[in-house]
């Protein structure tokens, strides 16, 4: 495949996100997203709460990147989303932590918002499959991606897990900071759809784990059950009856605490019931969601750069 944006070229003036920042990452500046040209890591390690045919019972392969695009306010991962808390390592290095997550059952590798840093998968992917990599790449993004991106990504990726966060670009902008959320998340869904219909659509092991498919994420914000039951309505205007996994796990971090109001508090099992019914309503037959008790901490996995450097007895 020719690519022309995923080149460590283009971050002299990148344009990778939909922000365009065109911040001078090779020269060390910083991007939006908090980025410069090196790439720098929070965690690798085994996941085990991620949707059933993404963990299966040996868990995905987790790598967690630094920095993020968007800015959302209620972040989980704000340590590691705006804190950029994580080590610089090289894309060499991104390669041996693929093979040392197969090497722990690993049912996937699942990079985890890797937007930022899409330029140096190519080599790295690459890197890995030539030295006995032959798992699935997860691709778990914000939704928040360029259509361009996407498409340079389509020989990389096996399985889409994707967000698509609000239908109220109000809601975006004040939220994420972003001014266009809901285009773009759409845009770059239909693209995804696109990639997985021409690789032949989903595909699955004997024990109904994935090794290629797509599943369209939502979290549900308290108070906001009409936009979430219009993200369903964007999401089935674009691409139909796709795996959608509704999440009721949202918590309010220090600042949305110290803040009050709506998003201060937990998602009823009211709200949530009934953005459940919307998307039953318009017809979605593969849906993953969460039993009640799912609001817990122990979703955001303790960023302490587990798995991120070398182990010495490795060498």
């Amino acid at each position: 495949m020719t690519r022309s944006l995923l080149l460590p070229s283009t971050l002299s003036a990148c344009e990778l996100c939909p922000r365009r920042c065109r911040a001078d990452r090779a020269a060390g500046e910083r991007g939006v997203c908090g980025a410069t040209d090196t790439l720098r890591l929070a965690r690798a390690a085994l996941h085990f709460w991620e949707e059933p045919p993404i963990s299966g019972e040996e868990g995905s392969g987790t790598v967690f990147f630094s920095g993020c695009p968007l800015k959302c306010v209620y972040c989980q991962n704000h340590e590691i989303s705006t804190g950029n808390f994580g080590i610089d390592v090289s894309p060499e290095r991104l390669a041996q932590i693929m093979l040392e997550l197969q090497d722990q059952g690993a049912l996937n590798i699942n990079l985890v918002t890797a937007t930022h840093y899409a330029h140096l998968l190519p080599e790295a992917i690459a890197a890995a499959r030539a030295q006995g990599l032959a798992i699935p790449i997860v691709y778990n993004t914000s939704g928040y991606e360029r259509v361009e991106a996407v498409r340079e990504l389509d020989d990389l990726v096996d399985i889409w897990l994707t967000d698509f966060k609000y239908a109220d670009a109000g809601l975006g902008r004040a939220l994420s900071h972003v001014p266009d959320y809901p285009s773009v998340a759409q845009s770059a869904l239909i693209e995804m759809a696109r990639q997985l219909e021409r690789h032949g659509g989903g595909a699955a092991r004997a024990d109904g784990t994935w090794t290629r498919g797509i599943i369209v994420r939502h979290l549900v914000l308290p108070g906001h059950t009409e936009d979430s039951c219009r993200v369903l309505d964007l999401i089935w205007d674009a691409v139909g009856d796709v795996p959608i996994s509704v999440m009721n796990q949202y918590t309010p971090n220090a600042a949305m605490r110290a803040a009050g109001g709506e998003l201060a508090r937990a998602v009823t099992r009211e709200e949530y019931e009934r953005v459940l019914d919307h998307a039953d309503d318009l017809g979605f037959t593969q849906m993953f969601w969460q039993e009640g008790g799912a609001v817990d901490e122990s979703f955001t996995p303790p960023f302490d750069t587990t798995g991120v450097l070398e182990r010495a007895d490795a060498r």
